[in-house]
């Protein structure tokens, strides 16, 4: 910059400056940029003159920066910005323009040079020196030119006084490079390192950032003040209109009287919005303590709409079009109680079987035998008609579910259910089966993004026993689903997946086990380019599936643009009439897709093949499914 703006960085002592974002540059900013922002806002709303046009060429030049330095520039600049989204108003690009000073300041602060020179200058004039009441009526040029001057490295560091075991940046030390963000990080880590001890309020106290231009280094002396070490006092919510007090209290789940932790507030935090009922959350300590040692929580909590509807489609070329829809209050009670209400009609337009639907109704009241116990409750009603059978079932069931922590989540509970099953040839086999099971389970989700991941895993593993009565025996059901992605060292452009299931039923015999208690293969979950529950068992002249059950699938995605990419993949099957044993066979797959990303998640086009079918499944050609949400 020109004139007084050339003098750089000098100091910043006692304010918040760099621990905020801002260094106090003296003159770095032309003393006229500030009134002239603010006189912009005020005349955003004059209308330019309708031949006016601006901007047909943007410059940066920047000598000596490193590409990486470069894109930050263009991906940061107002005026990138404007010039993506197509901006022509001269008063919008010059206001651009004045406001790109202090943006380009502040990356540069974060990148270690504390005496840079900008020049932004539109057809040639100091964008700095334009009056926001006389702004041009054609721009043609603006050229955005930087000398970076030299980069500073940190000279003194020190911040105290610091908690037993924190840990500061290692790069916040003499010698390294003085980016504004490490001292930022390195103060935020000495303030947490005391809150994490319990000293709620702890914070800066003073701070002393100076830069010495002869030797091009940066000093740096904060001191921290801790406070007191300090319990959790009374939790007191506000914001609530719909949602009652005690209930927001209970949910939270901060325990009055234990030594405050920061943790122990995220996770309240985390609880309360995991509802549903709440579109945002957040526990702060009040101002001050209390005269006990103890500190309130003032819970701020803004409620998201109660109602909610959805709808949802998938298609498959052989079972056909299944259409799902929902109703949901996230606050039945005023209490986050969470009621659904689905129904699903499937079989649309199938190739094999019929029309089949389902009802599901579910009630969940969380923070039931504590603040991370839900309770659900559950009532079913399904009709299928399937290649080798048709069902008429109801289902009840009472469940807890317990969250241990982030990742790890289990479930037990009590469920009565009733089948009326017609299957054999000519559906001319009638069985009605009776259980009351006690499933339980735990799942392991570490994945970046349920619905796309690109990273972690996803294991799932339950056991359910059950007592049969009326045609059905006494047994104990296992499944597991593990789930496994990893990205290929591309930040997300490809990742490989990688999925296993396995299915097992011990006690009871095949005839006498509830017809959709037996596994299959084949279809959109298992094995796709072989058609829906194409793979099953013989046994007795009579067709079901089995007792034993795998499958593994690998799928190689790639991102070839924001909005679109592609997958290849590969599956396998495998039923056997018993538990791993007797009458058995297998099946295989591949294909190709391709991903569209929504705001909901990546809708799904897949097109699939056989590599080895099995007997029923002779004949069967291409499959196509369509969905949304990756296939596993």
């Amino acid at each position: 910059m020109e004139g007084d703006r050339d003098r750089g960085f000098v100091q910043s002592k006692g304010g918040p400056n760099i621990l905020s974002g801002r260094c106090r540059a003296g003159g770095a900013i032309p003393r006229r940029v500030l009134p002239t922002l603010a006189l912009s806002a005020g005349l955003a709303l004059v209308p330019a003159a309708r031949d006016a046009v601006a901007m047909s060429d943007l410059r940066f030049e920047v000598p000596g920066a490193s590409e990486e330095l470069r894109a930050d520039i263009e991906a940061s600049s107002l005026l990138a910005t404007a010039e993506r989204e197509g901006q022509t108003d001269p008063l919008d690009v010059t206001s651009a323009a004045q406001a790109e000073y202090g943006r380009l300041i502040g990356l540069f602060y974060e990148e270690g040079y504390y005496a840079p020179r900008i020049s932004i200058r539109i057809d040639g004039r100091e964008a700095a020196d334009i009056s926001s009441l006389d702004p041009p009526r054609v721009i043609d040029e603006v050229a955005v030119t930087v000398e970076l001057g030299p980069r500073f490295r940190f000279g003194r560091t020190e911040i105290t006084p610091l908690a037993p075991g924190t840990a500061l940046p290692e790069d916040f030390a003499p010698g390294g490079i003085a980016r504004s963000t490490l001292v930022r990080d390195a103060t935020g880590a000495a303030v947490d390192g005391w809150r994490q001890q319990g000293h709620a309020l702890a914070d800066t106290a003073e701070q002393d950032v100076t830069a010495d231009h002869a030797a091009r280094e940066l000093d740096v002396r904060v001191h921290i003040a801790p406070g007191p070490r300090l319990r959790f006092g009374q939790v007191q919510p506000s914001g609530n209109e719909r949602t009652r007090s005690e209930r927001i209290v209970e949910i939270a789940g901060v325990n009055t009287g234990e030594v405050f932790d920061p943790d122990d507030v995220q996770r309240a935090e985390s609880r309360l919005r995991r509802t549903g009922t709440f579109a945002s959350a957040a526990l702060r300590p009040a101002e001050e303590a209390n005269e006990d040692g103890s500190i309130d929580m003032d819970v701020l909590v803004e409620e998201a709409p109660p109602r909610r509807i959805g709808v949802g489609a998938e298609i498959d070329s052989t079972s056909g079009v299944r259409l799902t829809g929902f109703w949901l209050h996230r606050n039945l009670l005023g209490g986050a109680e969470r009621l659904r209400l689905e129904a699903a009609i499937e079989g649309i337009a199938a190739r094999v079987g019929g029309l089949g639907f389902s009802l599901d109704a579910r009630y969940t009241r969380p923070a039931t035998l504590d603040s991370d116990t839900d309770l659900e409750l559950g009532l079913r009603a399904v009709r299928v008609d399937e290649r080798d059978y048709g069902a008429d079932s109801a289902e009840a069931e009472v469940s807890f579910l317990r969250r241990y922590s982030e990742r790890l989540t289990g479930h037990a509970g009590l469920s009565f259910r009733f089948e009326r099953a017609r299957y054999g040839a000519g559906r001319s086999l009638r069985g009605n089966f009776g259980t009351v099971a006690l499933p339980v389970g735990l799942t392991w989700d570490d994945r970046d993004r349920p619905l796309d991941a690109t990273s972690g895993y996803y294991l799932l593993a339950e056991a359910m026993p059950y007592a049969g009565f009326d045609q059905a025996d006494h047994g104990l059901r296992l499944e597991m689903d593990g789930r496994a992605y990893t990205d290929l060292g591309t930040e997300g452009r490809f990742v490989l997946a990688g999925r296993a299931q396995i299915g097992a039923i011990w006690g009871s015999a095949l005839s006498a086990t509830p017809r959709d208690f037996l596994f299959y293969s084949g279809g959109g979950g298992t094995v796709r380019g072989l058609p829906f529950q194409s793979l099953g068992v013989r046994q007795g002249g009579v067709n079901s599936g089995g007792r034993g059950f795998a499958a593994l699938s690998g799928e190689l995605r790639a991102r070839v643009s924001e909005r679109f990419g592609l997958a290849v993949f590969a599956d396998a099957g495998y039923v056997s009439a018993g538990t791993f044993d007797g009458a058995s066979d297998w099946h295989a797959g591949a294909g190709a897709g391709v991903r569209y990303n929504t705001p909901i998640g990546p809708m799904r086009l897949d097109i699939a093949a056989p590599l080895r079918r099995n007997a029923r499944a002779a004949g069967s050609g291409i499959q196509i499914y369509l969905g949304i949400g990756q296939a596993f």
